[in-house]
């Protein structure tokens, strides 16, 4: 554990320079860090977590004017959403530039790269004075760290360091935006939301979800990802129905004897405070940036306790929600219920 002083970058920027593996914080989640120029310390970071080679990693560079290293090239959109909305948690999809490793791309002529609204991170990008490949810092396809004692949970022993920033900020993933396609291409919803970017450039089409890694331009899109060890069920629909599934749902649970974890925003788990189930509050509704920073902290000390089983409810598509959406739909891993037509997909 380093700590977040001059010593501490000094010291993860040695590392990572030795082509080691290095977690540090950045807006969003804990990244964990490789030379994104050096093929085995891009390679490490894939043994690590355990992550298959076909999932691309998101390079990040300290500015705007840094893009042509990683870049083919950098055209006048990529110039225009980079001076609006970086340094932030936005990648873009830009063309490869020859310089970055296929293994970062996943063989694709493309890479993902984004400018961290965090000073630790834009600090030992510069200290390094390399950019750096930085997936989340934990193991493939489980839930997001956003603390450094979540990264050690996962990854101590597999990495060099990691360095305490404290708590991320906004506690999701990066929005990831394709600007190889016309109109641009939504292919993760995250701290930059639809709206935001329809408002900056018009017309932003949505991409479909995808069952496989082959072939994606980013990481995070597959159908199982972010998810616990517990199974968590997922409702959809509008709140008051919504509400009814998860009371009569726990119901059924705790009369069958299983142990039922909430996750749950405050006014669902004041109305469902009388069911000897174990909550984990996320905030009130009116505030998603609150829900969205405890999602992730909040997920794994649920399913810590080792419930049989983890209850959530969807809270729309308007702004942050449909980043948290999108989340909670991939930890669900199927387990969604519908409630315009009551199926349940597995």
């Amino acid at each position: 554990m380093l700590p977040a002083d001059p010593a501490g970058l000094a010291a993860a920027a040695a590392l990572l320079r030795q082509g080691q593996l290095v977690a540090f914080p950045t807006e969003t989640v804990y990244g964990l860090g490789a030379d994104a120029l050096c093929p085995e310390a891009v390679a490490a970071i894939f043994a690590a977590k355990g992550r298959p080679a076909e999932d691309p990693l998101i390079v990040h560079v300290a500015e705007l004017a840094a893009l042509p290293r990683v870049v083919a090239m950098v055209p006048p959109l990529a110039q225009q959403i980079g001076a609006a909305l970086w340094p932030g948690p936005l990648t873009l999809i830009l063309p490869r530039g020859p310089q970055v490793p296929l293994a970062v791309t996943a063989g694709r002529e493309t890479v993902a790269v984004r400018v961290p609204d965090h000073p630790l991170a834009r600090a030992l990008i510069t200290a390094t004075g390399r950019p750096l490949a930085a997936p989340s810092a934990n193991r493939f396809g489980h839930t997001s760290p956003t603390t450094a004692a979540h990264v050690l949970a996962d990854l101590d022993g597999r990495i060099a360091a990691v360095i305490d920033g404290g708590a991320t900020q906004l506690g999701l993933e990066s929005s990831v935006l394709d600007l190889t396609t016309s109109p641009p291409t939504l292919l993760r919803p995250g701290g930059v939301s639809l709206e935001q970017l329809r408002a900056l450039l018009g017309e932003v089409a949505l991409a479909p979800r995808q069952s496989s890694a082959a072939g994606m331009a980013s990481p995070g899109l597959l159908e199982r990802h972010y998810a616990p060890e517990s199974s968590l069920w997922l409702v959809v629909g509008p709140a008051d129905p919504a509400l009814a599934w998860l009371r009569s749902r726990t119901e059924q649970e705790l009369a069958a004897g299983r142990r039922v974890g909430l996750l749950l925003c405050d006014e669902d788990a004041q109305a469902l405070a009388h069911l000897a189930a174990d909550c984990e509050r996320l905030g009130s509704s009116s505030d998603l940036a609150q829900i969205a920073r405890q999602l992730y902290a909040a997920l794994r000390a649920l399913d810590a306790r080792q419930p049989d089983l983890i209850l959530a409810r969807d809270l729309g598509c308007n702004g942050l929600a449909r980043a948290i959406s999108d989340r909670l739909t991939r930890a669900a891993a199927g387990r969604v219920v519908h409630l315009k037509d009551t199926e349940t997909r597995r």
